[in-house]
């Protein structure tokens, strides 16, 4: 298990409400969370300041992209502790029907921290047993509305955890 996974668990562990609230999960930790769009790119912004955390969306994009670059940069605010400024944008923590696109080794810390945090292994595994679905983009489609993440990052996350081979 990645440090990442470790980490997302730590707080999903005890959640009991799902899908998950990265929004209340980031004030928990002591984040202000700020909405506003930005046609220059980007999706999220992180900044630390003295002991203010501000944890920037664009506000211009839907809603389950808004959900995963909140997980994603409270990823970074668990896992990348020295980093004062992150700037992500649209393309750094984009998923493909690979495991992730971004090269850098902090983008694919923060986007598999994003994906555990949102859709916890024992959750999904249990949705997938319940769920009736003839094919894997079925259920692709089905978890990915039950825990309101975009069905790519949901086909990465069920393929991620060898709950399908492809999507």
């Amino acid at each position: 298990m990645s440090r990442a996974d470790v980490a997302a668990r730590a707080i999903t562990d005890g959640l009991a409400d799902f899908p998950v609230d990265p929004e209340k999960i980031a004030c928990e930790l002591g984040a202000v969370v700020a909405r506003q769009g930005n046609d220059v790119g980007l999706s999220g912004m992180l900044l630390r300041r003295d002991s203010q955390i501000i944890l920037g969306l664009n506000s211009d994009r839907p809603s389950a992209a808004q959900r995963f670059t909140l997980a994603h940069l409270i990823g970074h605010l668990r896992l990348h502790a020295r980093r004062d400024l992150i700037l992500d944008t649209i393309d750094r923590h984009r998923y493909s029907k690979l495991p992730s696109t971004p090269t850098d080794r902090e983008e694919m810390e923060a986007n598999r921290f994003a994906a555990a945090l949102l859709a916890p292994e024992k959750e999904v595994r249990k949705a997938a047993a319940e769920a009736e679905f003839g094919t894997a983009a079925e259920l692709v489609d089905l978890l990915a509305n039950r825990f309101g993440m975009s069905r790519a990052v949901m086909g990465y996350r069920l393929m991620a955890l060898g709950v399908v081979m492809d999507f």
